[in-house]
């Protein structure tokens, strides 16, 4: 009897049989510490928190197994959600939220002298993400949940996610996020459901008893993928989708023949390769073995989910594969997935036998892939070498997809074989490599932006070619973020007022907070009032977080101006260090007749191998240090670098921000969701014409949003004959901020080391036109500084931008995909 069939399922009752009263939660609790856990007479508040987890968890299983039921039968279409990352976080405070559950919780936790929010702090943030990218697909999979959209997330489960950030002298230092030390209660292992990965070998060609050409791929080196499932709850619906992370393992823990004989490295080096694929998220690829790691990892996932996705097809369907494109769609999150357009071919000739054409036919018809870069650097290439050395099968079906793909190129512009060369797969350099977004464009059925521009942007520019050839294959789906996480539960004192005020439609409907628009009034001054004071309690939250991280004391009266991202040049932390500095200038030449008190805060990490983002980091905090300890400045300025910005730092982040610097160049911020997250929660935006920014402005309204800077087409125009000198030379408050770096005065004792931040500056061919947009900047931000002082109209501003924010709910994002992509 298989071991997936000894289960008489229809005997499982549909409905939880489990109470949910503060009583039996707290009797839940008791049980699992004393029989579970084996705490009998004390316990840490992190066995606490371990006990109340799996307590809750036993109230998600019975939906979870229902959920699975409803979408295992035939005839239900299915979509899979492939991202290298998933920015997750903390898992407790969503549940509880979702489930409805938090008063029950908070009084069965009468008996342990402990309050809900210690405990959420004892769990650590699941961190499998770099960033947006990460967090989206996060908020992707909460919005399906609530959607009730049959959807599973495949991702893989690092042993160690992003890297812990400390700051030591000034500098970045990274540091391990063993996230998984104490283990994790919300998972549950699936080792009967794990999968074979291939790599390595070479191709053996032969025909079939019928005659027929085949390809075997032989000698492999083979790991297992072995799966850990992540409940992900819907909003008050009993629906509980999948995460679905693979986890590494040898096929053998170890050659106990070499152990025997004395050698015993190399006993357990096949073991120690094979866990290195889910050991660490996002290696740095910076050498070759980095490289080599990084692809493994990108086709490990894509090889487990796809046999993953036909045992689930052949357990419903059986082996008949002519309407698999009909129930089954898969979405590649970014170019990190993409190898699965050749490996699903893969699977489909050498194992289910298919033909080229049954194969292509499906494979062309469920996948689908979505872009998150304009920037040429960031589209993944991968060397021809190495993928025929690591995957030589895969390669050979890159090269036919390749071959028949630029004869259609060919038939539709005959002779224009430079059009060729652009478009091919393989891009044909001195060391060839494979183009993997090409790979993913020539194999799916959709592809799409996540923002207005970003797709118009793709379609007159990196992705021309295509666009001219299938104009229909091109969509945008705009991003958004989840409102249940990023106001209902990180913001509790406003949705309480906003549900006092609409209704609680809203948590499950952001389209309702529209409805806020009727109280921007300033003639409605209690609810102003309130807005206010939940505003400034936010704060005080905001500053003691920077206190206890920084040792920088905020004050919660002054404007907070905040920007929290990934460091990277594009996202221009530097134009916001250069505004500061211009700011310390002015103070200190007694400019500050009607001045406006501001607290300016950076956080995000820096790649590892990124000298010029880790230069910015360090630039922050040598000028914080010197802003912070002068008099004359710390009451009118302050500066601090947050570390080891993450999902539950931004939780707190965003409440407490006044003022959201969203200050990318034009035509280089795909979206961007950080922008979302701080207008739900009330902030203003300065920002440019970029990315997301754009849709958000047209939904508040410009007087509502302080804009600056160079458009996309002008920062183009721009850098054909960029001259920072000319910025300089015209501009007195630039030459007084350059004068000041250049001369050393925030690296009094470190002569030199800012040297490649001040170069960049001065070089022509600066991509990111810093000085361009300085005064541009700087003039918004005066105009924020003046708005800010007047209170009334502040407020006024900040209802109208959460009012405002409906459309970048998730919600509405997955919809798009479902009624134009998916068609669940």
């Amino acid at each position: 009897m298989s071991n997936q069939n000894w289960l008489n399922t229809s005997k499982i009752p549909e409905t939880d049989p489990l109470h949910e009263d503060s009583r039996s939660l707290s009797e839940g609790f008791h049980r699992y510490l004393r029989n579970h856990l084996g705490h009998f007479l004390s316990c840490a508040p992190y066995n606490i928190y371990e006990a109340m987890a799996l307590t809750i968890r036993d109230r998600i299983m019975i939906r979870w197994f229902n959920t699975w039921q409803r979408h295992k039968q035939p005839g239900v279409r299915k979509a899979y959600y492939m991202s290298l990352e998933f920015l997750i976080g903390r898992a407790l405070g969503n549940h509880l939220l979702n489930l409805d559950l938090e008063k029950e919780t908070r009084e069965a936790l009468n008996g342990f002298s402990v309050e809900l929010e210690d405990l959420m702090e004892q769990e650590p943030d699941a961190g499998l993400g770099n960033g947006g990218l990460g967090r989206l697909a996060a908020c992707f999979m909460d919005s399906c949940a609530t959607l009730e959209l049959p959807v599973i997330g495949y991702g893989i489960r690092y042993e160690y996610g992003m890297f812990r950030q400390l700051i030591k002298h000034g500098y970045q230092v990274e540091e391990p996020d063993h996230w998984l030390r104490d283990g994790n209660p919300w998972e549950v292992s699936r080792p009967e459901y794990q999968q074979l990965v291939h790599f390595g070998g070479h191709t053996v060609h032969y025909k079939d008893k019928d005659g027929i050409e085949r390809v075997r791929w032989a000698d492999t080196n083979d790991v297992i993928a072995i799966p850990y499932d992540m409940p992900i709850s819907g909003y008050c619906n009993e629906t509980i989708n999948t995460l679905r992370l693979w986890k590494s393992t040898a096929t053998e823990i170890f050659n106990l023949d070499e152990f025997n004989a004395g050698d015993y490295a190399d006993a357990v080096e096949a073991k120690n390769d094979a866990e290195h694929i889910s050991m660490v998220l996002y290696p740095n690829d910076a050498s070759e073995n980095g490289k080599e790691l990084r692809l493994k990892q990108q086709y490990f996932l894509a090889s487990a989910s796809l046999h993953d996705v036909i045992r689930l097809w052949e357990e419903t369907d059986g082996a008949d594969y002519s309407r698999f494109a009909e129930f089954n769609v898969f979405q590649m999150n970014d170019t990190h997935p993409t190898i699965a357009v050749a490996e699903l071919m893969r699977i489909l000739l050498d194992e289910k036998q298919l033909s080229w054409k049954e194969a292509w036919a499906i494979t062309t018809k469920t996948m689908a892939y979505t872009n998150h870069t304009l920037l040429p650097e960031a589209l993944e290439r991968w060397p021809v070498s190495l993928m025929e050395r690591l995957l030589p099968r895969l390669m050979e079906i890159i090269y036919q997809i390749n071959k028949i793909f630029l004869h259609e190129v060919a038939l539709r512009w005959p002779g224009d074989t430079k059009r060729q060369q652009r478009m091919s797969i393989i891009e044909e350099s001195e060391h060839k490599q494979v183009r993997m977004a090409y790979l993913a464009i020539v194999g799916s059925f959709s592809v799409n932006g996540v923002a207005k521009l970003h797709s118009d942007l793709l379609c007159e520019g990196l992705f021309r070619d295509f666009c001219e050839l299938w104009p229909g294959k091109f969509n945008n789906k705009t991003n958004g973020v989840t409102p249940r996480r990023w106001i209902a539960r990180a913001n509790p004192g406003l949705s309480q007022l906003i549900t006092d005020q609409i209704g609680y439609e809203w948590v499950a409907d952001l389209s309702h907070i529209k409805y806020l628009n009727e109280c921007a009034s300033p003639d409605n001054k209690e609810f102003h009032k309130k807005w206010f004071d939940i505003k400034q309690a936010n704060k005080k939250r905001l500053a003691q977080l920077v206190l206890d991280k920084t040792g920088i004391e905020f004050d919660p009266k002054a404007m907070f101006d905040v920007q929290v991202k990934r460091i990277h040049e594009y996202k221009r932390q530097l134009l916001n260090i250069l505004h500061v500095i211009h700011l310390y200038v002015r103070i200190k030449n007694g400019d500050t007749k009607n001045w406006t008190a501001r607290n300016v805060l950076i956080g995000g990490k820096a790649a590892p191998g990124y000298h010029m983002a880790k230069l910015i980091i360090k630039l922050v905090n040598n000028v914080a240090e010197i802003v912070n300890s002068d008099p004359d400045v710390n009451t009118k300025l302050r500066l601090a670098f947050l570390p080891n910005y993450n999902v539950s730092a931004m939780e707190i982040i965003s409440p407490g921000t006044d003022l959201s610097e969203q200050i990318s160049t034009a035509g280089k911020e795909a979206s961007g969701t950080g922008n979302m997250k701080f207008m739900m929660n009330g902030a203003l935006t300065i920002g440019t014409y970029d990315g997301a920014n754009i849709e958000i402005l047209e939904q508040v309204g410009e007087e509502n949003f302080f804009l600056f800077g160079l458009r996309a087409n002008e920062v183009t125009e721009l850098q054909q004959n960029y001259d920072p000198q000319h910025y300089i030379n015209n501009d007195p408050d630039l030459q007084a901020v350059m004068n000041l770096l250049e001369c050393g005065h925030f690296n009094l004792f470190e002569p030199g080391i800012f040297q490649d931040v001040i170069n960049s500056l001065r070089s022509p061919y600066d991509q990111w036109l810093t000085l361009a947009d300085f005064r541009s900047y700087v003039d918004a931000q005066e105009k924020a500084a003046a708005c800010y002082r007047n209170r009334k109209k502040w407020v006024q501003k900040s209802i109208l931008n959460t009012a405002s924010s409906g459309y970048f709910s998730t919600d509405r994002t997955m919809q798009e995909y479902n009624n134009d992509i998916w068609k669940l």
